[in-house]
């Protein structure tokens, strides 16, 4: 059940964001608020009363009684669990709400057990499976991708993120152990180089619609494509950095410690622990480093669009807006 604390202000739109996106900080509290992995707890029929109460007061078919804490909440919840193109519910491993519990458990044990190959395949592999699924789940909707593709996608940015975690693996066997502990990040950031793009690819052959600022359709952009997506990329490395650098200096030092050595089998636990305090703060600050509606100049469109959109609007759309995913 809802707080009914204060009635719905008059003019209240429910799309409107409540910071301003348009600064780092403004972005970082709504996705503080979006990726709360306490959602992925939230029962389903709550999830799609959520939806029903956001889809009514777009229409302006407030529930009367209905406060603005409750339409707020109501909208928290849509956002973490609705794709923002299509309006379908996505799949929970796929959802950032999710990427603290489930980036967590991988992270603590790719980190954990990376001295052998065979360690190093499973994991990589798992990790990598997770990817998929959320870099599929978080795509631009407007771009379908077959399966075919996504099966290709996959099997290359698992081969890309298997080859670098072993041929690093096999190489930092006369290395200090530091360096080795660090192999599964250099694993993760070539993995993403190469699972983004490839799970996308539908939007950088095809574009991505662009619209004004008014989100009316102008057309589709290849390159407003290749920017999201680079976007994207630099999030998600940034989002596994500190906790996949900075907890292996921690981890070593605290191994060296007699009542750390005494307790080797609570080692993956609290690296897992460890890697979530980091993903809880660095899933919503990754996502927060670019505006989800990101914008690219006129002059930089393809000549094509470029000419169709002057040819349409003269020099009244310096700026278009698209979708760039998470």
């Amino acid at each position: 059940t809802y707080a009914k604390m204060a009635t719905v202000s008059l003019g209240f739109n429910i799309d409107s964001p409540r910071w301003d996106q348009s600064t780092f900080v403004g972005r970082l509290k709504h996705f503080l608020n979006v990726t709360d992995p306490r959602t992925v707890l939230v029962p389903e029929e709550e999830l799609d009363r959520a939806k029903a109460l956001v889809e009514g007061c777009r229409a302006g078919l407030v529930p009367p009684g209905s406060s603005q804490e409750q339409l707020l909440y109501a909208k928290k919840l849509y956002d973490s669990a609705f794709h923002p193109d299509s309006g379908e519910k996505m799949n929970i491993i796929g959802r950032m709400s999710f990427q603290v519990p489930g980036g967590m458990a991988i992270t603590g044990c790719m980190l954990q057990f990376y001295r052998t190959v065979p360690a190093v395949v499973f994991w990589q592999w798992v990790n990598q499976s997770f990817n998929a699924f959320v870099n599929y789940t978080n795509r631009n909707a407007a771009s379908p991708i077959s399966l075919r593709q996504i099966g290709v996608a996959y099997v290359t940015a698992t081969s890309a993120a298997l080859a670098t975690a072993v041929g690093l693996n096999l190489y930092t066997k006369q290395a200090p152990p530091l360096l080795a502990r660090w192999v599964p990040f250099a694993a993760v950031a070539a993995a993403n180089c190469v699972n983004i793009p490839m799970m996308r690819q539908q939007e950088i052959i095809n574009g991505i619609t662009v619209t004004d600022e008014n989100n009316n359709e102008l057309g589709r952009s290849r390159r407003a494509a290749v920017k999201g997506i680079a976007q994207v990329v630099l999030s998600r490395i940034t989002m596994a950095a500190p906790g996949m650098i900075i907890l292996p200096i921690i981890m070593e030092r605290l191994e060296k410690f007699t009542f750390m050595q005494r307790i080797r089998v609570l080692h993956g636990p609290l690296q897992m622990l460890l890697s979530g305090g980091f993903l809880l703060f660095m899933v919503p600050a990754a996502c927060a480093l670019f505006p989800q509606r990101c914008s690219l100049a006129l002059a930089d469109l393809e000549v094509e669009l470029r000419d169709s959109i002057t040819a349409k609007h003269g020099d009244k759309v310096p700026y278009v807006y698209f979708n760039k995913g998470l």
